[in-house]
């Protein structure tokens, strides 16, 4: 892909023709593929979407108290919710990856995807400052922030609190299963409530496991 072809996708997608084509192009690069990849500018554009999503917030819901803030932006920078706006961006395309882990499904990898998108606004936001990076965020999640008509309770705490509330023992999370290459895991994770009641769930993180796992036993007690 030339170098022409990738800055106007940048340019389409992210609002703003690169002032330097490097950048992204390492936001695209897996570490199966070169040294020089995503991981540092994944670890900024972490950051760069916490503080654009945290400003938003504040002024979208002036009546709410810090936890229901810190429950919707939890609930809004997940590493699965960067994956779909990967895939509507069109990063998949454009990723490189070494010829394993395309072969081991990289390229639809939540994590990958997810850490990309991260990077991506890395990548932005040290091309234009947070002014780029808060505009392609306000742009590229608007459907998702709307979309939360309340803010969410996350399953975990849900759980706790439902045991605690049921003088139950509070949940235990243990990992029964880990799968799947390096870059694409897949962890399987059991949760208990004393001897009352279980449920197991798959994901590609523990932290996505475990929250499957939360959601599912609810279900069962009907919390």
């Amino acid at each position: 892909m030339s170098g022409d072809t990738l800055a106007d996708w940048v340019a389409r997608t992210l609002g703003h023709a690169p002032a330097d084509i490097a950048p992204y192009a390492r936001a695209l690069t897996h570490g199966s593929q070169a040294a020089q990849n995503y991981e540092r500018l994944e670890f900024l554009g972490d950051r760069v979407l916490g503080l654009c999503m945290a400003e938003w917030l504040f002024e979208r819901f002036p009546d709410e108290p810090e936890g229901k803030l810190s429950r919707r932006l939890n609930a809004l920078v997940t590493g699965p919710i960067c994956a779909e706006v990967a895939r509507e961006a069109g990063v998949v395309p454009h990723l490189k990856l070494g010829k394993q882990a395309r072969d081991d499904g990289a390229a639809n990898s939540d994590n990958v995807l997810g850490d990309v998108m991260e990077a991506l606004i890395g990548a932005l936001y040290l091309d234009t400052g947070i002014e780029g990076a808060r505009a392609f965020v306000r742009r590229a999640w608007a459907g998702r922030i709307d979309a939360q008509a309340k803010a969410p309770r996350h399953p975990k705490s849900a759980l706790q609190e439902w045991a605690a509330a049921n003088n139950r023992r509070p949940p235990e999370y243990a990992i029964v299963e880990r799968s799947g290459p390096h870059h694409a895991p897949k962890f399987r994770v059991r949760v208990t409530v004393g001897k009352l009641a279980e449920a197991e769930a798959e994901g590609s993180s523990k932290q996505e496991a475990e929250t499957a796992a939360a959601e599912g036993l609810l279900a069962k007690l009907g919390g």
